[in-house]
């Protein structure tokens, strides 16, 4: 049986170009999963904000991370992609979260150059590229024959007036993710880079290049993120002020025809009423909803 890893690993090779879809929770993974994703991706923004309330700016663990990727990866089979910031602050840092990553069955991770703390008010700039090259060798040797996929995010293209480290400059971009490529990593990927600057740094690299968030022609795939959880947080607020006004959120759905299989409660509900009837216990037709 092939692992969440090797999973990934081989849609990659296939040079078929795919989508991995937002998932920033168990349940949220087996729905792009049930709709035929063949992957999914829990974004760093999106994990701080839904699950801890807190922005993604360096003040988010990896830890924490960590915690509800495994979560994730291990209520669907589509392999899990995660957003892993910058491991950490050392070269060891890097090396053990790999570890807990691979660990926890998450199929593989982007690192990224930006020097902490990221998207704040702090104007940071990248790490020096040799700097990033270790991180992602500190990365690779953890994973091991695991078929663990390092991709290294280059911010390069990410600039200062957008809340980035980067300085804009697509000659840079392509001479980091030359070096990164050279460091070990599976894929590249230059968020807020433009598709002409694509156009420009796709033919350069020696590895495949995804993004986040657009389709873009040549790229391996796309890493999705941000519609779900904010979707979600917009429409609880909602209800709950109509909840709060009128005492009943009008706007709620309580049931929809997809809910139980979702949670596999048809399963579960075969289980133990083979228990009950081998058993000699009394069942019933229904079930809570």
């Amino acid at each position: 049986m092939q692992t969440q890893a090797q999973k990934l690993r081989a849609l990659i090779e296939n040079e078929e170009h795919f989508v991995a879809a937002e998932a920033y929770s168990a349940i949220t993974g087996r729905i792009v999963e049930s709709v035929g994703f063949k992957a999914a991706y829990l974004g760093g923004h999106a994990c701080s904000a839904f699950h801890y309330a807190i922005p993604d700016n360096g003040s988010y663990s990896q830890m924490e991370q960590i915690e509800q990727a495994g979560r994730i990866a291990a209520a669907i089979d589509i392999p899990l992609i995660s957003d892993a910031d910058s491991l950490g602050e050392t070269v060891a840092d890097a090396y053990r979260i790999t570890q807990m990553y691979v660990r926890a069955g998450i199929a593989g991770y982007h690192v990224e150059d930006e020097v902490n703390p990221k998207h704040s008010k702090h104007v940071n700039g990248l790490c020096p590229t040799e700097e990033m090259q270790l991180r992602i060798e500190a990365g690779r040797k953890a994973a091991g024959d695991s078929g663990f996929v390092i991709i290294a995010r280059c911010d390069e293209l990410y600039p200062s007036e957008a809340g980035g480290g980067g300085t804009n400059s697509v000659e840079e971009a392509i001479k980091r993710g030359k070096a990164y490529a050279e460091a070990g990593a599976d894929m590249l990927v230059f968020p807020l880079a433009t598709a002409e600057a694509h156009v420009e740094i796709i033919p350069e690299m020696p590895i495949p290049v995804c993004t986040l968030g657009v389709n873009l022609p040549d790229t391996r795939c796309t890493l999705s993120t941000g519609w779900g959880w904010a979707t979600a947080a917009a429409n609880h607020l909602k209800m709950a002020r109509e909840l709060m006004e009128k005492g009943f959120p009008e706007s709620a759905n309580f049931d929809f025809p997809e809910k139980y299989e979702l949670i596999q409660h048809p399963l579960y509900d075969e289980l133990i009423e083979d228990w009950a009837n081998r058993t000699g216990r009394p069942t019933r037709p229904n079930h809570a909803p």
